[in-house]
C-alpha cells in the first residue's frame, strides 16, 4: 500500500503528535527562533488563518512571553474560510481585501494597533509559475494595504512569498516601507518549492499612500458631443479630395509585403 507524501513527511508526523492544525505551524516556529518575532508583542494579526496552524503558534508564544499571559494579549485570526476555535484568538471569517471586513478588524483591534501582521496564505496554485507568482504577490500587497491600517509603527510583518523573476519588484516595494527585509526559507519548507518567507522590520506608517490616494481618479471625456464618433465610419462629403498623408512611415514593416503583393501581381498580369 502506497503512502501519500504527507504522510511520509516529518513535520506532517510532527504537526499532529503536537496538536498542531497544520505542517506550517514548525514554519512560523523556525522563523520565531532565527527573529524573535514575539519579543514584546502583545497584539497580532494573522492573515489568510485557515486551518489556524500559525494562530495557535503565536497563542503559544504569546502566553510564554507576556507576564499577564494571553489575557493581555490579542490575536485576531481572518480568513475567507470558517475556523474552528482556537483559545485566546478571536476568529474573523471574510476577505481582506473588502473595505468592510477591514474597518470590522480596526473596531477589534482600537484603540491600539497591532505589532505583528502574519499571512502564511497562497492561491491554488496552477503550475503556471508567473501567474502563481503575480497573484501571490498580489496576496502580499493586500497585507500592505492592512499593515497601513492596523501595523503599529516599528511593528512586524511575516509574509509567504514565491520567488520568481519579478520578486525584485516587491523586494523594492517592502524596502520602501520597512526600515530591515529579510528573505527567510525555513527547513520546515519544502526545498523543492519556490516558497519563501519575508520578514520586514520596522514599518514606516508615513511611507504609506493615504488611502484616498488609492481612489480611481475621475474619468473625463474630451471633444464636443457633434463631433465624429472614432467608432464609426463616415461617407466622404462631396467636394472632398484624397491627400497624401504630411510624412508617410520612414521604413514601415508592411512594405516589403507590399512590394511582394506587386511583384505577384504583375507575374499575372504577364501571364
Amino acid at each position: 500500500m502506497t503512502r501519500s507524501k504527507d504522510k511520509r513527511d516529518a513535520y506532517y508526523r510532527r504537526a499532529k503528535e503536537s496538536g498542531y492544525r497544520a505542517r506550517s505551524a514548525f514554519k512560523l516556529i523556525q522563523l520565531d527562533e532565527e527573529f524573535g518575532l514575539f519579543a514584546g508583542v502583545h497584539r497580532v494579526l494573522d492573515l489568510c488563518a485557515a486551518p489556524g496552524g500559525w494562530s495557535q503558534v503565536a497563542a503559544e508564544r504569546l502566553a510564554q512571553v507576556s507576564a499577564e499571559g494571553l489575557s493581555g494579549c490579542r490575536i485576531i485570526a481572518v480568513d475567507l474560510q470558517e475556523i474552528a476555535p482556537i483559545e485566546g484568538v478571536t476568529r474573523v471569517q471574510g476577505d481582506i481585501t473588502h473595505p468592510a471586513v477591514l474597518q470590522h478588524i480596526e473596531t477589534l483591534v482600537a484603540p491600539e494597533q497591532v505589532e505583528l501582521v502574519l499571512s502564511d496564505g497562497a492561491p491554488d496554485v496552477t503550475g503556471m509559475h508567473d501567474m502563481d507568482e503575480y497573484v501571490q504577490h498580489e496576496l502580499v500587497r493586500a497585507a500592505l494595504t492592512v499593515c497601513g491600517a492596523l501595523l503599529k509603527a516599528g511593528g512586524t510583518l511575516v509574509a509567504k512569498i514565491f520567488r520568481g523573476p519579478e520578486v525584485a519588484l516587491l523586494y523594492a516595494q517592502l524596502r520602501s516601507l520597512f526600515g530591515e527585509v529579510y528573505v527567510a526559507k525555513p527547513r520546515a519548507s519544502r526545498n523543492s518549492s519556490t516558497e519563501a518567507f519575508v520578514v520586514c522590520r520596522q514599518f514606516r506608517p508615513d511611507a504609506v499612500p493615504a488611502r484616498d490616494a488609492l481612489v480611481l481618479p475621475p474619468f473625463v471625456a474630451c471633444g464636443d458631443l457633434n463631433d465624429s464618433n472614432a467608432d464609426m465610419n463616415y461617407v466622404s462629403e462631396p467636394g472632398n479630395s484624397y491627400r497624401v498623408v504630411v510624412q508617410p512611415p520612414i521604413d514601415p514593416p508592411y512594405q516589403e509585403a507590399i512590394r511582394r503583393r506587386s511583384g505577384r501581381a504583375a507575374e499575372a498580369g504577364d501571364e
